[in-house]
């Protein structure tokens, strides 16, 4: 079982950079994929960066450009770096990742970490 931790989150101006940390608590090449989703109030949880083990990674369309997801595997740690922020980037940001072990796909979640965007 996984634990995930999320970090980084804050209040920052637009225009304005972020990182986010997600400490990981089981070995990062038991993964399959990991990444980023977030979740706006009252809008339903969205897709924000993945990376697919191997190293492939998709973001949405939103953040293109702007956002950067990596790994640390000696930190055991999955990174998102946020650059160029815009209001509508508020959500809080959660940390998933899911496991391929005997036959079952395991998903895992962070908590979630806040992220606000204002002047």
């Amino acid at each position: 079982q996984a634990q995930l931790v999320e970090s980084g989150g804050g209040l920052v101006q637009p225009g304005g950079s972020l990182r986010l940390s997600c400490v990981v608590s089981i070995s990062m090449y038991s993964l399959n994929e990991m990444g980023w989703y977030r979740q706006a109030p009252g809008k339903e949880r969205e897709m924000v960066a993945v990376m697919i083990d191997g190293g492939s990674t998709n973001y949405a369309d939103s953040v293109k450009g702007r956002f950067t997801i990596s790994r640390d595997n000696r930190k055991n740690t999955v990174n998102l770096q946020m650059t160029s922020l815009r209001p509508e980037d508020t959500a809080v940001y959660y940390c998933h990742v899911d496991q391929l072990f005997a036959g079952s796909k395991y998903d895992y979640w962070g908590q979630g970490t806040q992220v606000t965007v204002a002047s």
